[in-house]
């Protein structure tokens, strides 16, 4: 990875899904505009504030798409990062565990 770029992999996946209610919502509907989490795989020397295994928050539509060894990942910028949930920043003294 270069610069600073980060590459996630998507939480879940584009098919169908469930509503808590118990709603089966086919995959053809369109998404509401929210932000999505995904996983943190790779990044770049120049990211200060993700490290690879880390939980991010982005927007989905700003997002570029790439394939590596069948497997569908995201390339993201780290200012197209909205917040961080990780393990190593739970620890400093009783924190959420979210950085924003």
């Amino acid at each position: 990875m270069l610069h600073d770029r980060v590459l996630v992999r998507t939480e879940g996946g584009e098919g169908e899904r469930r509503s808590t209610g118990g709603i089966l919502i086919p995959a053809t509907a369109e998404l509401s505009k929210r932000c999505a989490w995904a996983e943190a795989v790779a990044v770049g020397q120049n990211v200060r504030s993700i490290e690879p295994g880390d939980r991010v928050l982005f927007d989905p539509e700003d997002r570029a798409e790439v394939e590596v060894r069948g497997t569908l990942y995201v390339l993201l910028r780290e200012r197209d990062i909205h917040a961080v949930a990780a393990e190593r920043i739970g620890d400093a003294g009783g924190g959420t565990g979210l950085y924003l």
